[in-house]
């Protein structure tokens, strides 16, 4: 359920002060750091692009969404495992997002790409994938390019105005997708028993994936609608400039 990360670069500033909030953290971060995520954030457009030009092609050419995941699952892994180097920015301070938050983010999404879709092959033409992949894509060819340009400090209106609009209808297609496709999983899952881990045995602990995919199913019920709900905050602060009052629970 990471289609809504907090904004990590130049998010949430003012319009009067984007440009010295943009020189100040330049100058804390370091030269080379921004160097280094002006790279990353880049070749991690590129690299969703690349995914999204093949999903169309793929479609284009064969007329059905059957195999589509299979042709690009390689693309897929490669830049959505490559984004846990994003944990790291938090862990070393050169990316000011709490490691938690960044850390579930990034963790769900390599959850539905290798512990679900992947080690499932039974789902991977269901058309739940389809949905969340696209809207996926989409979110994060807008993001990551949203953060090269903050880095560059030359930030066009139409990638603020498209990272803080696209999300509201986005955001609720990836978690759909994601929730229908862990749904499909579970007969799968519960007949083969996989993942799972059965007593008795030498270590005397039992796991079953079933109910781990139920409980993860559940706990969309109360992230959802905090991380949407956010961002909707986020879209008021930076493209009305609002002034959001946080209040202390």
């Amino acid at each position: 359920m990471a289609s809504s990360e907090e904004d990590s670069t130049n998010g949430g500033a003012s319009e009067a002060g984007e440009e010295r909030e943009a020189a100040g953290k330049m100058r804390r971060r370091g030269l080379l750091a921004t160097a280094w995520l002006t790279f990353y954030n880049i070749a991690m457009t590129a690299g969703w692009l690349v995914l999204a030009i093949a999903m169309v092609r793929f479609y284009m050419e064969k007329g059905t969404h059957k195999g589509l995941y299979k042709s690009i699952q390689k693309t897929l892994k490669f830049f959505q495992t490559f984004a846990l180097l994003e944990i790291v920015h938090c862990l070393i301070g050169i990316v000011p997002t709490s490691v938690l938050v960044a850390g579930v983010q990034v963790s769900s999404r390599i959850f539905m790409v290798w512990l679900v879709t992947h080690s499932i092959k039974p789902i991977q033409n269901e058309e739940s994938v389809v949905l969340f992949l696209v809207a996926w894509t989409v979110t994060e060819i807008t993001r990551y390019s949203f953060y090269t340009f903050s880095l560059l400090d030359h930030l066009p209106y139409f990638v603020k105005w498209a990272r803080y609009n696209f999300f509201i209808i986005l955001y609720p297609v990836g978690v759909a997708g994601e929730l229908l496709t862990i749904y499909a999983a579970l007969p799968y899952v519960k007949k083969t028993g996989m993942l799972s881990i059965r007593l008795p045995n030498k270590y005397n602990v039992s796991f079953d994936y079933y109910y781990f995919l139920l409980i993860t199913m559940a706990s969309y019920i109360p992230l959802f609608p905090q991380l949407y709900f956010h961002m909707l905050r986020q879209r008021r602060k930076v493209l009305h400039g609002e002034v959001i009052v946080e209040k202390d629970d």
